[in-house]
């Protein structure tokens, strides 16, 4: 089959399935309201906030704020695309109407990480604007310095969790045996990482915690990250890097 029909397939497939559509506007939404919350609870407070944080104090960052849980949808979403077809028996089918594995694969996840990309730049967008709008005199302009970056930035960790997730989903072959190991690992096992001292160091060079470092635009006062911005991205696509890379090998070596 020709590379062009297997993109049409797999286009066909994701639009197909309303978990898939569902999760990605969930992402959308839950990072968009929880950004405004938090910006305005952030306004509301400035004035009482210490000098060191009033220093730190990050408007385009705190527009972000909801990408944290925003990158739970992302997470199941990039689970799904993979997972629902071997949880469905699907896979055999797929597999053999497309035989080269690599194709497939490929294919599946450059139709899923152009929707999670489309997706989440207009998130990003709408999110920074409406927090700003929230924040009211402490607000940043697109125009400063960082602040674009930042925000092509949000829609790059948000993509990049979701390929992340799609290639563990390949590698475990299991929808719920893949949030099982995402969701402890991102929202439990990095938090815990990042902030004991003993294990610090380590919880810096963890995708979320590195990719993150992209949205912000105003070092805190007590940062002592190793890498900048394009670095922690640049640590975050080697994790996916290798996510992928696994998930095709096993692709490869096994039966469906």
């Amino acid at each position: 089959m020709a590379a062009t029909q297997v993109l049409r397939s797999e286009w066909t497939k994701i639009r197909s399935v309303a978990s898939t559509v569902w999760t990605l506007s969930l992402a959308a939404v839950v990072t968009v309201v929880l950004g405004v919350l938090i910006a305005l609870l952030s306004k509301n407070e400035f004035d009482d906030m210490s000098t060191e944080d009033q220093l730190s104090f990050d408007p385009t960052y705190i527009s972000f704020a909801g990408t944290s849980l925003g990158q739970l949808a992302m997470i199941v979403f990039g689970v799904l695309v993979v997972g629902n077809e071997y949880s469905t028996g699907m896979i055999r089918t797929s597999l053999s109407a497309v035989p080269q594995r690599g194709t497939f694969l490929f294919s599946k996840m450059a139709v899923a990480t152009g929707l999670a990309f489309l997706v989440a730049v207009v998130t990003s967008f709408v999110a920074f604007f409406l927090g700003q709008a929230m924040l009211g005199s402490h607000r940043a302009s697109i125009s400063d310095p960082g602040v674009l970056r930042a925000i092509i930035g949000s829609a790059l960790y948000m993509t990049l969790i979701a390929v992340f997730s799609m290639g563990v989903a390949t590698m475990l072959r299991s929808p719920m045996l893949s949030l099982g190991v995402l969701m402890p690992f991102f929202f439990l096992i990095s938090n815990i990482l990042g902030n004991v001292s003993a294990t610090k160091k380590i919880g810096q060079f963890l995708p979320d915690q590195a990719g993150s470092k992209i949205m912000q635009v105003v070092t805190p006062v007590d940062d002592d990250v190793p890498y900048g911005p394009w670095g922690g991205l640049g640590i975050m696509a080697l994790w996916v890097v290798l996510a992928v890379a696994g998930g095709y090998a096993l692709l490869k070596r096994r039966d469906a």
